[in-house]
């Protein structure tokens, strides 16, 4: 196996942790992490000068950026669209100045109202205009499927939820900068397997998710919103995950996003060591 390029990476929310900028590069430095989520709203009040100093710090820390969050909300209304929309170029701007060039989201697999169609040809097109203001500002733009088939049955109309359904969505929208956020949990509910990781490229993965699921559980019953940190129960299997990756080149952050309780209560610390110790033990396994 040739070495691994990919960087385990602190998302804090995504582990109950809610902290600014400042403190969650302290933390990932602190704890091990070799990147860091970047929040456009804190960067933004930030003055050049400022903003040099911290890439500063953060080289002398060894810590790089991970990925941002989309700050547009393009699932629901026109008019929550279009808002959001009028807020991206500068929220961009932001990450370009600050040196982050990596953008991430998730794709809904459900509607209340919209065929799979209709939803299709809205979301591709919304998705497109995003992509064009993250491509101005030199980001990569990734989407996230969600394959968990307890959420998509909440409604009456499903919608993209499989990595074959992602590449034809990616397809459609036709930006060069739009790739996957790819996620264990979601691999494994789609019931995919290395071999579809293998059909990608380093340049079609923007960032990675990496998570287990309880036990005792059948996949079509496991929720959303209750997952476990990897390797914890070894539900997921993901060796072969991370190998594929390995293969692939893949070089961009890997995060946890367990969602899961007795995580999100511990205090911040403790949720940091906890996510970077399950995060080394499964890095090892291609290590």
């Amino acid at each position: 196996m040739p070495e691994r390029k990919f960087t385990m990476a602190l998302t804090p929310g995504s582990i109950g942790v809610k902290v600014g900028q400042r403190k969650a590069i302290e933390l990932a430095h602190y704890f091990g992490f070799e990147t860091v989520e970047a929040y456009a709203r804190d960067l933004a009040e930030l003055s050049d000068s400022e903003l040099k100093d911290l890439r500063g710090e953060m080289a002398s820390k060894h810590v790089a950026w991970a990925m941002a969050g989309l700050p547009v909300d393009f699932r629901r209304d026109e008019e929550l669209f279009r808002e959001g929309m009028k807020t991206l170029p500068e929220a961009a701007r932001t990450l370009q100045r600050a040196g982050v060039t990596r953008l991430s989201t998730w794709l809904s697999p459900l509607h209340a109202s919209l065929t799979y169609l209709q939803n299709f040809k809205q979301t591709s097109a919304r998705l497109r205009e995003i992509a064009t203001v993250a491509e101005d500002h030199g980001l990569r733009f990734g989407l996230e499927y969600v394959g968990t088939k307890s959420l998509r049955m909440r409604q009456t109309h499903q919608f993209v939820h499989t990595m074959a359904e992602t590449k034809e969505l990616i397809a459609e929208i036709g930006k060069p900068n739009v790739g996957f956020v790819l996620d264990t949990w979601h691999w494994w509910t789609a019931d995919e397997t290395a071999d579809d990781v293998l059909t990608l490229t380093n340049n079609d993965i923007v960032s990675c998710d990496l998570n287990d699921a309880p036990k005792d559980i059948p996949k079509e019953e496991q929720q959303d919103g209750s997952r476990e940190l990897p390797l914890a129960t070894g539900v997921i299997d993901v060796k072969p995950f991370l190998e594929a990756l390995v293969k692939i080149g893949y070089d961009g952050p890997i995060r946890a996003e367990p969602f899961n309780k007795t995580l999100n209560d511990m205090a911040d610390e403790d949720a940091c060591a906890a996510v970077a110790e399950a995060m080394r033990k499964a890095f090892a396994l291609v290590a």
